[in-house]
């Protein structure tokens, strides 16, 4: 568990837009560790963690396209029923909103990840080590 930069990447929504971020962060070498996309009528905002957040930034940046950089909590979780639930239940014992999260595992994996967008994650993260 830690506190990880995400960026958000406002794209045009159309085919090829994403394919083409993906191919600017892999020609660097840049590895994708959690991605979220949410799409209005157009654009698309593309939540993203990597291995090389500063470069990543800079890169799309120098790309062309609009990139705002924020922290997140990045969680490790048991991939079992109710484990979002008790993570989100002691933040709010703690009076911590999540404003959003994503999270992904497969099926039969032990554990998965866990992505909050939190006002204070250190804050959070503290807690949620106890």
């Amino acid at each position: 568990m830690h506190v990880d930069k995400q960026l958000a990447v406002f794209l045009e929504n159309r085919p090829g837009a994403l394919a083409a971020m993906c191919e600017t962060l892999a020609e660097a070498n840049i590895n994708l560790l959690a991605l979220t996309v949410s799409d209005t009528v157009d654009h698309a905002v593309i939540r993203l963690v990597t291995d090389k957040p500063d470069e990543a930034l800079h890169l799309l940046g120098d790309a062309g396209m609009l990139v705002v950089e924020s922290d997140v909590l990045f969680v490790e979780v048991r991939n079992q029923p109710g484990t979002l639930g008790r993570v989100a239940h002691k933040l709010a014992q703690h009076n911590i909103n999540i404003e959003y999260a994503y999270c992904t595992t497969m099926p039969d994996a032990e554990c998965g990840a866990l992505v909050l967008r939190i006002h204070d994650p250190q804050k959070a993260l503290e807690i949620l080590q106890d």
